[in-house]
């Protein structure tokens, strides 16, 4: 696992031994910013269910002007303190090592986001639970694009009650990213 585009390029990255978390392959990173590229320069970054850091490293490295890292399990997050300090992004980021939603609530008057990924447990309903936290939330900017990875057979059917928009779906061969925005 690597930092693939950027000032960090080709710098590789540690993750945690085990089943605990599922790394973004290259492949599929690589498509993500393809979409994203516009938006990343400047952007304020906000990577949910963090694992090893990579994607929120990886949009560092391409420009954006901060990351927030959001991770629970323990050993996750020191492996992604670990990569934040290899790859010298430790003044412009910051690690909270709490579950999701008590970070989020932390964040709140604190920071808005332009982009929000997250890559939760997959068939857990933890990204329902975060996009209607969201859907309530003041670190949402009006044009705050959301990517949620999820498996392919993960409903969204909830997001025009929670006043969400589906921008696109990016299908992949055993999951897919969802693109939302606050309408």
């Amino acid at each position: 696992m690597r930092i693939i585009a950027g000032t960090a390029r080709s710098l590789p990255l540690k993750t945690i031994e085990g089943m605990n978390t599922r790394p973004t392959s290259d492949k599929i990173k690589e498509t993500l910013f393809n979409m994203l590229q516009i938006d990343v320069p400047g952007c304020y970054f906000l990577d949910l269910f963090a694992g090893s850091g990579q994607i929120g490293l990886e949009a560092l490295s391409r420009g954006a002007a901060y990351s927030v890292f959001i991770e629970n399990n323990r050993k996750a997050a020191k492996c992604i303190e670990d990569n934040i300090i290899f790859t010298k992004f430790d003044k412009v980021s910051k690690l909270l090592t709490t579950d999701v939603i008590s970070g989020l609530h932390n964040l709140e008057g604190k920071y808005t986001f332009d982009i929000i990924f997250m890559d939760p447990p997959y068939r857990q309903g933890l990204e329902e639970d975060v996009l209607r936290f969201l859907s309530k939330s003041d670190i949402l900017k009006p044009d705050t694009k959301i990517i949620v990875e999820a498996s392919l057979d993960t409903d969204f059917s909830y997001l025009d009650e929670l006043g969400f928009n589906v921008l696109k779906f990016k299908k992949y061969k055993t999951n897919m990213h969802v693109f939302i925005q606050k309408r």
